[in-house]
């Protein structure tokens, strides 16, 4: 089995509820389980215009350098930059696709490319968030070069395939099979099958129409490549979907058309395609399938937090130190004496964020990490860094929506201590500012304490960064002290408190709070309406000190569960503590 992925898929599209790392994600759980070596990666390259004109029209694709281009197929007007990058991700997808094809056929076996599955591209035009139809793409460079079999599209997208079936209507040796919610386009072709369900289909429903149509399908074409366009967008709660079927469901849907391709005396070369998928947990899907097809069982992938980490520590690992620690016209990444502030009496200012990151090299790691994609989708076009190295309570970090440094939507001041966990040097967070200028409160986004505006909800990714910030300067972890109450059950997934009573407390009041809004539970708790009976008074919410560990040591010290469990379990059984009556 082979994987086709290049970095150049990852990347957002404004307005378009897609995961622009789904398949960054997808590798990294499959590399973090030991399920595929990253060197077995194929990577593909971008295909030659000649190459695309095989299926698309000269004159549309001239058109794509249109202004009006992308609204048509996105829905949204993008920027110029956009508007290049998302041209540039779907055309290496297709090269993917091309690759893919190309390894299924040569060793016939199963191949996946991480992207792709734009079936809702014409040769004339784009649709449904598809510029180009890259399995049409592939389909015509094989047949260009000698391959002459019968060749099975199996489509089980949500959405109609009508892309792919419009190109292949007079092909009778593409077979375009397709099991969709609503038809999009003239079902009419020489050799194609076309199912609508309608909305609200559930499991049973769903794979009861593939187990009495697909095998028949499949021998009478009797194809000697498939191509699997394998979308998890029909999964109940994605945000285009309208279906209820679960994710067993859907992982049986798969089990069912590999076993009807690979069980068979002369096994059929299979293509796998990602298609649709919305939202940051259609990558999970996939990686389920995928788990099965490499280890023989599924493995569950972890939380969306620890899948960042993963994907962070993969793309860390391809990172050249030089290129982290100097500027583009830099011929060395040595420490200067400017960078040897503390060491030499009366040296110069720092010039490195943590003694370590040159300005290039932290602009490197937030576009790499994705931090300035999440920003661009959320509308900020150009983000800017700046830098505040002599800050006296820390070196300061600050990322800004715009070229005139208006919006200010990030602000993080850190500093490396030995002091603050004793015997350990950890990177202490002195401050953390994430807003959005751009959105508004309203009924039910209700300010917390401080907030002049909403969040941006990159809290997690942040944390993520630093975190492997931690592990690649070998710092103990990061400390940080909460605020507030929504402070630390906001992080409450990636961090612990220091010290045991310290979560007691925490857990107790979150106890609490815990019918409420995160707005009005931290609102409570600022104002007194929790009461200690044991005094009487009204509890008051302390700063302590919260932890997320990177080293061993620091683990050892508060993840020895046992321990650290009975201590937090001493301390609530002692804790008297009740809403305070209104």
């Amino acid at each position: 089995m082979h994987f086709v992925f290049h970095r150049g898929y990852s990347g957002a599209v404004t307005n378009v509820p897609h995961d622009p790392v789904r398949g960054e994600r997808i590798l990294a759980f499959l590399t973090g389980e030991g399920l595929l070596d990253e060197r077995d990666i194929a990577v593909p390259r971008r295909p030659s215009l000649r190459t695309l004109l095989r299926v698309h029209d000269a004159e549309y694709l001239e058109s794509l350098a249109l202004p009006e281009a992308m609204p048509r197929i996105f829905g949204a007007t993008m920027t110029d930059e956009d508007q290049e990058n998302v041209i540039k991700g779907q055309r290496l997808m297709v090269g993917g696709t091309l690759y893919a094809t190309r390894l299924a056929l040569t060793r016939r076996g199963v191949a996946v490319n991480l992207g792709g599955g734009f079936h809702h591209a014409y040769r004339d035009r784009g649709e449904g968030f598809c510029i180009f139809n890259d399995v049409a793409v592939a389909i015509a460079r094989i047949r260009d070069r000698g391959f002459s079999e019968p060749i099975l599209i199996i489509d089980l997208d949500l959405h109609d395939g009508s892309g792919t079936r419009s190109i292949f209507a007079l092909d009778p040796s593409v077979h375009t099979y397709s099991v969709h919610n609503q038809h999009w386009s003239d079902t009419e072709a020489v050799a194609s099958t076309s199912i609508a369900l309608g909305d609200g289909v559930s499991d049973e429903h769903y794979l009861g129409t593939l187990v009495k149509s697909l095998p028949d399908v499949v021998e009478s074409v009797a194809p000697g490549l498939v191509f699997y366009v394998a979308g998890v967008d029909l999964v109940t709660g994605d945000p285009l979907g309208t279906w209820q079927v679960t994710a067993d469901g859907l992982l049986s849907r798969d089990r069912y058309v590999m076993g009807l391709l690979r069980r068979r005396t002369r096994p059929i070369p299979v293509v796998v395609v990602l298609a649709g998928g919305y939202g940051d947990s259609a990558w999970r899907y996939s990686a389920r399938f995928f788990s099965w097809l490499l280890a023989g069982h599924v493995i569950e992938p972890p939380a969306n937090e620890e899948m960042t980490l993963m994907r962070y520590r993969r793309i860390w690992r391809k990172l050249d130190p030089l290129d982290l620690t100097s500027e583009p016209d830099d011929s060395s990444w040595k420490l200067t004496p400017e960078d040897l502030v503390g060491i030499i009496p009366g040296a110069p200012r720092q010039t490195r964020f943590l003694g370590y990151f040159s300005r290039h090299g932290l602009e490197l790691v937030l576009e790499r990490f994705g931090l300035f994609d999440q920003l661009r989708v959320r509308g900020f076009d150009n983000p800017c860094l700046d830098l505040d190295l002599d800050h006296p309570q820390g070196q300061t970090l600050r990322i800004f929506g715009d070229l005139d440094h208006d919006e200010l939507l990030m602000e993080l001041r850190v500093d490396r201590s030995q002091r603050a966990v004793p015997g350990m040097e950890v990177l202490v967070i002195e401050w953390l500012l994430l807003q959005n200028p751009r959105a508004a409160f309203g009924p039910y986004r209700r300010p917390l304490p401080g907030q002049i505006h909403p969040g941006l909800g990159l809290l997690k990714g942040v944390f993520g960064w630093l975190l492997v910030v931690c592990e690649m300067l070998e710092l103990d972890g990061v400390y940080y002290v909460p605020s507030h109450y929504h402070v630390a059950a906001q992080s409450r997934r990636l961090v612990r408190f220091l010290e045991p009573e310290h979560e007691a407390r925490f857990r107790r009041v979150r106890e609490l709070v815990a019918k409420l809004p995160m707005a009005a539970a931290t609102r409570l708790v600022a104002e007194g309406g929790i009461r200690d009976e044991t005094t009487g008074a009204a509890f008051q919410w302390q700063g302590f000190p919260m932890v997320l560990p990177v080293s061993e040591r620091l683990k050892s010290r508060i993840l020895d569960e046992k321990e650290y469990e009975a201590r937090v379990g001493e301390e609530m059984a002692r804790l008297r503590l009740t809403l305070a009556e209104r």
